[in-house]
Order: C-alpha cells, then structure tokens, then sequence
C-alpha cells in the first residue's frame, strides 16, 4: 500500500476479493469451514458478486461488497476459515482473474496476490514474490487481529495459515507459486519502513 501510495498507483488487493466472495457465500450458507462448498450455487450466483475499492472518509483504501464496506469483515477468522474452499473453484478464479486485469490494464497499479505474476499479469514488469517463516506471519497476523478485537489463539492462526498455503498450493487451478523471474524478500527479520526502502528501489530501477 505504501509503495502505491509513494507512486501514486492504484493499490489492489486481490486476496480481499476472494475474501469478499467467500463472505458472500458465507452469508448464504453456501460454504463452511467443515463441508466445503456449495460449487453450483456459488458459480451460479457471480454476476451477483459486484467488488470495488474505495477511499473511505478516513483515506483508507477499503473493500466493497455491493456497495457495502466489508474491509474488516473479510479479515475475520470465519472468512479466513473457508476462503480456500471458495477461492479453489475454478469460474470464481475466472471471474476475478478478469475483474483483476481490468484493473490493470492501463498499468499504474500495485497488485497484491498469490497469483498475479504468474496468471493475472505474467507479462509484470515487476515481480516480487513475498515471504516470511509460519511463526513470524502468524505473530504478524494474531497482532492485526488483537488490534480489531477478535478473540483468537496463536495456534489457531498458525494452523488456519498453513491450512490455507497446502489448500492454495495443492490447488489444480492457478497453484501458489513463485513466478520464475520474481524477487524473492522474505521479510522475517525486517521491518515495514526497510521492506519499503527495498522495494521502491527495485521499482524505481526499473523506470530508469
């Protein structure tokens, strides 16, 4: 977001449209963190789908789901949860793939993704595929959750966290993979103002 902002691109991120997807389901009763998901119903129903970002009054770039905020909703554990249920169908790949590179298509844009350098935008001219050790993500991620309120345990972040990578990774459609000519930074050990130094190098190399 950082670095979007510095450029002044547009930052999206397509993970929170999966999310947004999967809550859409979830209010349906169409997916659950024990059953699965209901494929037909789900399929079906995209064009009911509609997901923008927006600025909200406080300058944050936020997600919509018709026409409704959902940006903290969608961080929940119980989204979190079924995400990879949903984001493994194969027509919901497909509508936001195309939603994404929509987006992107007159470039200007920072996407944030498991599949953007190698189905959305193999063609980017910046690659950067983004890592950190289990622990250190899962601390990240239980400290944003302790910040919004929600009542969750280290062990139930981890293991949602590498429930979620086998899920993405075993996936046949689109698998979690590193594109073969993106930088690696693993950011275990850094922080987010060094993460940033780094990056906005790489990037402003390239406009050189």
């Amino acid at each position: 977001k950082a670095l979007a902002k510095s450029m002044g691109y547009v930052y999206v991120d397509s993970g929170a449209m999966y999310r947004a997807v999967a809550l859409f389901a979830l209010r349906k009763g169409w997916v659950s963190k024990e059953n699965g998901c209901d494929a037909v119903a789900i399929e079906s129903t995209l064009d009911q789908v509609q997901i923008t970002f927006e600025l909200d009054a406080a300058g944050v770039n936020a997600t919509f789901l018709n026409g409704q905020r959902v940006e903290e909703e969608i961080r929940e554990m119980a989204v979190s949860h079924v995400v990879s249920h949903v984001a493994k169908l194969s027509e919901v790949r497909r509508y936001l793939v195309a939603l994404q590179q929509a987006m992107g298509r007159n470039g200007g844009v920072v996407m944030d993704g498991r599949d953007i350098g190698t189905v959305v935008f193999p063609n980017a001219e910046l690659k950067i595929f983004m890592t950190a050790s289990d622990d250190v993500r899962a601390a990240r991620r239980k400290a944003e959750l302790d910040f919004k309120g929600q009542d969750v345990t280290f062990q139930e972040v981890l293991e949602n966290l590498k429930s979620r990578d086998k899920a993405d990774m075993e996936r046949s459609d689109s698998p979690l993979i590193a594109a073969e000519n993106a930088r690696t930074l693993d950011n275990s050990t850094m922080n987010r103002e060094d993460q940033f130094e780094l990056v906005l190098g790489w990037t402003q190399s390239l406009l050189v």
